[in-house]
């Protein structure tokens, strides 16, 4: 078997990834960062409240972490790759976090607020500290940051004086400028008004340097999950794959409990932090037994496995379409729509994207920005790693010259 072969079912799920995503990141292009949580600035309807409650528990928080998973997996299947063409990975890990970096600064200053390509830019180069460690080693990190995460979860954050009429005055501005404002106006708004929420400078360091562990978890899981040589083979899978779906009613009973305890109890942030992955988990195995156990030829696993191959591009994308409805340059709909609309928006959205990826994929290999992040990464016009030149078999002894047999694939 060849380990270092495409998963298609790591593509697929991916690809599902990107559907949860783009419902979670709804929230944000409609009402901003903060206003999300804030939509009584909004005057929101029942239907908005209950369907914004139903998103906290099935969605936000346990899409991003199944693709913060395939973002561990794919670190291992790079390195297998890498040196199996007799390259060294450390060169290639790190030019693939630069460009991330520039890539995730470069959407955050001109595209929109919620970018996330910078943080994986920059966590990769941390995770470079565990690519070479034993599965089990990386479990048990995993399992002890989890912990570490949800401990921190832990408690309510009391509001400083004067934090909830910073907050009014941001979230209102922010429904100003982002529905009425110009492209130029936005991005002034952005990177000149205050932050609503006022943290001492040695909070705010302590945040940046714990943010890295808290996100850890899923990535080491995928991390394992790549050395063990799952997804390869989703068929002889199945059972396994059963099994780990049973964690999603224990995801969504834990989220249910901290939506429905939020901000009366120190315990709803416990919760949250543990069902979010938990479910995560459930989800992405769920998935797995449905594409094992469905045909590859059916049109809807091959939009998953497409928007998947280009990800990265289509993440890009849906910024782009998003402040083009919501933002005042665009259609200016910002806090118009209603949450579930925007829900339904976004699977619309994803449909129209999921198309163009399988029409695109028809003629091309991957992806634009997929393509040149390969050619930044690999250092070649081609975007493929080289593999090293073998030596003249005339300079090899006999004795060190390999048995014949098929050829590496």
């Amino acid at each position: 078997m060849n380990s270092n072969k495409r998963s298609t079912a790591v593509d697929a799920i991916r690809g599902l990834s990107l559907l949860g995503i783009l419902m979670a990141n709804m929230l944000i292009f409609q009402y901003g960062m903060f206003g999300k949580d804030e939509l009584h600035f909004f005057q929101p309807s029942t239907l908005d409240l209950i369907s914004h409650d139903m998103l906290k528990v099935f969605v936000e928080g346990s899409f991003m972490p199944i693709f913060t998973f395939l973002f561990g997996y794919s670190m291992i299947k790079m390195r297998e790759s890498l040196i199996g063409k007799g390259l060294k990975y450390g060169r290639s890990f790190f030019r693939r976090s630069v460009l991330l970096i520039v890539l995730g600064l470069l959407h955050s200053i001109f595209i929109w607020e919620g970018d996330i390509l910078l943080f994986y830019g920059g966590i990769g180069l941390f995770l470079v500290l565990f690519v070479k460690r034993k599965a089990k080693t990386i479990l048990i990190w995993g399992i002890l940051l989890l912990a570490l995460m949800a401990v921190f979860g832990y408690g309510s954050m009391e509001p400083a004086a004067g934090d909830a009429e910073r907050m009014e005055n941001y979230v209102k501005q922010s429904i100003e400028v982002y529905g009425s404002g110009t492209y130029s106006e936005i991005l002034n708004f952005r990177s000149t008004e205050e932050m609503p929420i006022d943290l001492p400078d040695w909070l705010m360091l302590l945040v940046i340097l714990i943010a890295p562990l808290m996100s850890a978890p899923m990535f080491l899981f995928g991390m394992v999950a790549a050395k063990r040589g799952r997804f390869l083979h989703p068929s002889m899978e199945i059972k396994l794959y059963l099994r780990w779906s049973l964690l999603i009613p224990v995801g969504l009973g834990l989220k249910t409990a901290g939506v429905m305890l939020e901000s009366t109890n120190n315990w709803s942030g416990v919760l949250m932090m543990l069902g979010g992955p938990l479910l995560a988990l459930g989800y992405l195995h769920l998935f797995a037994s449905l594409y094992a156990f469905s045909s590859k030829q059916s049109v809807v696993i091959r939009a998953f496995e497409a928007v998947g191959r280009m990800s990265l591009t289509n993440y890009l994308t849906q910024s782009v379409v998003c402040v083009l409805i919501f933002y005042g340059f665009g259609l200016g709909m910002f806090g118009k729509l209603g949450v579930l609309q925007g829900a339904l928006l976004a699977i619309l959205i994803y449909a129209v994207l999921a198309t163009a990826s399988l029409l695109w994929l028809k003629r091309f290999r991957s992806g634009p920005v997929e393509r040149l992040l390969r050619i930044g990464t690999y250092w070649s016009w081609s975007g493929r790693a080289k593999p090293k030149a073998a030596a003249p078999a005339s300079a090899v002894p006999a004795a060190e010259l390999p048995a014949e047999g098929p050829p590496a694939t």
